[in-house]
Parts: structure tokens; C-alpha cells; sequence
């Protein structure tokens, strides 16, 4: 395999288990306050997920109007976990 192959490899299988970490409850995505973001729903379960997932970074909007970019959850770990019940909470200490 090459280096580029083995790398792409190496993204995507560290991408799945990071993503694998998230419970789904729309904390960094608004559910736990009064303005979430416009793409934020709930499935039958109760679980959330966005509607617009492939697309979800960048300009988005609040079920509000209020205009916000929508970023990488490692980027929003820089600046603290959203909510302590975030399933990246865990792993905050190791990023």
C-alpha cells in the first residue's frame, strides 16, 4: 500500500472511532438551549442527528435566524465541551 493510501486509511479509521463517540443528543448542535440549529431533529428513538450532515459545515442558521458556522467538533473542543453530557467529554484529555 502506499504512504498516501496508508494514510487516507489511517484518517478514515481514526474519523470512525471519534464519530463513534458521539451519543446524539444535540448538545453541540443547540438541543439543550433555546435556539438550535435549523437542521437539528430527532429520529424515532429520541436520538438527534442533522439533516444535513454531509453539508453541515459552514453557514447555517438557528430555528431562530441567527446566522452561525457550523465547525468540526474538534475545533469546538479548543474552546471547551458544550455540554457535560457531550460524548466527546470523555476524550477531551486525550485530543
Amino acid at each position: 500500500m502506499t504512504d498516501s493510501a496508508e494514510y487516507i486509511k489511517e484518517q478514515k479509521e481514526w474519523n470512525d472511532r471519534y464519530e463513534a463517540l458521539c451519543k446524539r443528543r444535540g448538545a453541540c448542535c443547540g438541543s439543550t438551549g433555546n435556539d438550535p440549529c435549523l437542521n437539528l431533529a430527532r429520529d424515532t428513538s429520541g436520538k438527534y442527528y442533522c439533516k444535513s450532515y454531509d453539508n453541515r459545515f459552514g453557514p447555517q442558521t438557528t430555528v431562530t435566524g441567527k446566522k452561525f458556522t457550523c465547525v468540526e467538533i474538534r475545533d469546538v473542543l479548543k474552546i471547551g465541551i458544550p455540554n457535560a453530557e457531550c460524548g466527546y467529554a470523555r476524550v477531551q484529555e486525550g485530543f
